[in-house]
């Protein structure tokens, strides 16, 4: 199938549903699709309100508005808010609701959605699939999936270029270079990295209230994005990659230390380096979220992600910045995973949506 099938049997679908989602995969064209529907359903006194997940998201459906030639004819009938502020909104003064990124939703949003009676278009490139959460329940409630394009289906249609991906299974270090400093004596000491992890494991196993459960597997989540390890095998790897290469990184400080050039929201020379990046000037960035969606990389063959966080989303969003190359070319996706801890749960997890056969796993220590 080619892109412009997709979007008009999709788009035929949202039609005939009053209240649906699609699930389809980055670069396919979801906000045209949205903008279509939009025009599909003109009238002259049309209002029509644009959830989306940061502000930042608004320039793509302007971007497309003008690409579309739409802007004229539109854009006057249109409000975007963020899911943060939804419910600051009148359901009233709407004829349709667009939720992009609807996995986004939360229950309570039902605030606003429970009072509004008109049109609702989702958009999502990973539906949730957890029964029994709340964006699964919202989701299925407001804005159920009634189609669905995945990355895989986009590869084989030559939408999207081909990728690989290769987990990186990695051993915590068992060195005392890992410096903790106690908050209130302002004492130091140094640990490692496995003892570490097995002491936050344990206050885990030893939480008593689902409260103290979250925090306490917060607090292990952090202290194993401060490890040293993927640091230091990331910084090799980069060295040895000759391609055009972004590194997710888990910090900003992380991403400052791990390249030349990074891009986030306290580095004055962000997009200066981003241009940088874009147009080959330089063949390695790093970052650390504002690149998830919305940025387009021309060019971009490699790719390191830090942390999976189990969250299919997020690694989903940052493998998808690989797929827009020509689709005769295959990006190659790094994943640096702990083995024997969590990380690798959250690893396969967040891969659970890709096709096994393009994921291989990499063990540095006995593989050559």
């Amino acid at each position: 199938m080619s892109r412009d099938d997709v979007q008009q049997e999709a788009l035929k679908l949202t039609l005939n549903n009053k209240r649906c989602g699609l699930g389809i995969s980055m670069g396919v064209g979801k906000t045209r699709i949205a903008i279509q529907h939009l025009q599909a359903n003109y009238n002259p006194f049309l209002k029509a309100l644009v959830v989306i997940p940061k502000l930042s998201v608004k320039d793509a459906w302007q971007d497309e508005l003008v690409k579309m030639e739409l802007t004229d004819t539109l854009s006057g009938h249109i409000t975007f808010t963020t899911y943060l502020s939804i419910n600051k909104e009148n359901p009233n003064d709407y004829d349709i609701v667009y939720l992009d990124e609807c996995h986004s939703l939360l229950d309570n949003h039902e605030e606003f959605l429970s009072k509004f009676s008109g049109k609702i278009l989702g958009l999502t490139g990973t539906p949730p699939t957890r029964r029994g959460t709340e964006k699964y329940r919202m989701v299925s409630k407001y804005c159920p999936i009634v189609y669905k394009f995945t990355v895989d289906e986009a590869t084989d249609s030559n939408i999207l270029n081909d990728y690989k991906i290769i987990v990186h299974n990695l051993n915590l270090s068992g060195l005392p270079t890992l410096k903790k400093v106690n908050k209130t004596t302002g004492g130091s000491w140094f640990t490692n990295e496995k003892k570490d992890y097995e002491y936050y494991t344990q206050r885990l196993v030893e939480a008593q209230t689902q409260k103290q459960k979250q925090f306490s597997a917060i607090m292990r989540m952090k202290a194993m994005m401060d490890y040293g390890t993927k640091e230091s095998y990331a910084m090799g790897l980069m060295k040895n990659i000759s391609e055009k290469c972004i590194t997710f990184a888990n910090t900003q400080k992380q991403a400052d230390r791990m390249c030349k050039h990074s891009y986030h929201s306290k580095n004055s020379s962000s997009e200066d380096n981003l241009e940088l990046f874009r147009d080959g000037r330089i063949d390695k960035l790093s970052c650390v979220l504002q690149l998830s969606e919305g940025v387009t990389i021309p060019g971009l063959k490699q790719g390191i992600i830090m942390h999976a966080y189990g969250n299919e989303r997020k690694t989903s969003q940052r493998i998808g910045r690989l797929l827009r190359l020509n689709p005769n070319e295959t990006a190659t996706c790094h994943i640096l995973c702990y083995v024997d801890t969590v990380d690798k749960k959250w690893v396969d997890s967040a891969l659970s949506g890709f096709d096994k056969t393009k994921i291989t796993r990499y063990n540095p220590l006995t593989d050559k």
